[in-house]
């Protein structure tokens, strides 16, 4: 059984908790971040350095960063989740790492920014927020005609990148409509394995 650290209102820890949940795996989720106050001390150091979550225990083995977790569980029975061949993997990872290099900046601004007033919005913080924008709207065109990011099935692609592209399709903030994105969010979302990820439904694990 998988032991998963970290609290499931993270969106990182969520990326994996629909990854367990769509392979139906089984795992135990236990509370770890900054407001348990567990994730400063030598033991879970010991396990992430980071001092961050996710982090993933299968065994003897510990992996953290919540992109590389996916991965892990990919190559350890969710292959149908990712490409079946090198040229096919980098279709699907490449979503990842643009959530991370192009979205996530954007991303950690509005959410850090949603309580703002317009008088407290910065104008780094409106660059930050129209540069997430721009980002969006580089999904909404790429799913044009699409049902998934990647491979025309779900993969690793989506699972990554969903928690979080809802996240920024819900905040207020100043956007055009992006009916692409809002299509594939409404989808994702429908999943039994996203509801429990994001405790919308009763997950399955102990």
């Amino acid at each position: 059984m998988y032991k998963l650290l970290g609290r499931q209102t993270s969106g990182n820890v969520q990326k994996v908790l629909f990854m367990l949940e769509e392979l139906g795996a089984a795992y135990k989720r236990e509370d770890y971040g900054r407001q348990f106050e567990n994730t400063q001390t030598a033991e879970y150091k010991a396990l992430n350095p980071t001092s961050k979550v996710p982090t993933l225990v299968d065994g003897g083995t510990v992996i953290w960063e919540s992109n590389t977790i996916l991965r892990y569980l990919a190559a350890s029975g969710g292959e149908h989740l990712t490409g079946a061949t090198p040229a096919e993997k980098t279709e699907v990872e490449r979503w990842m790492d643009f959530l991370l290099a192009a979205v996530n900046p954007g991303y950690l601004a509005a959410f850090k920014g949603a309580k703002l007033t317009p008088e407290e919005q910065t104008a780094e913080y409106k660059e930050q927020v129209k540069d997430l924008v721009a980002q969006l709207k580089i999904v909404d065109g790429h799913l044009a005609g699409k049902d998934f990011l990647a491979l025309g099935k779900l993969t690793l692609a989506d699972i990554a990148c969903a928690p979080i592209l809802k996240r920024c399709v819900d905040f207020k903030i100043d956007r055009p409509s992006l009916p692409n994105l809002e299509r594939w969010v409404a989808a994702i979302a429908a999943r039994p394995a996203f509801k429990a990820a994001i405790a919308a439904a009763p997950a399955k694990a102990a």
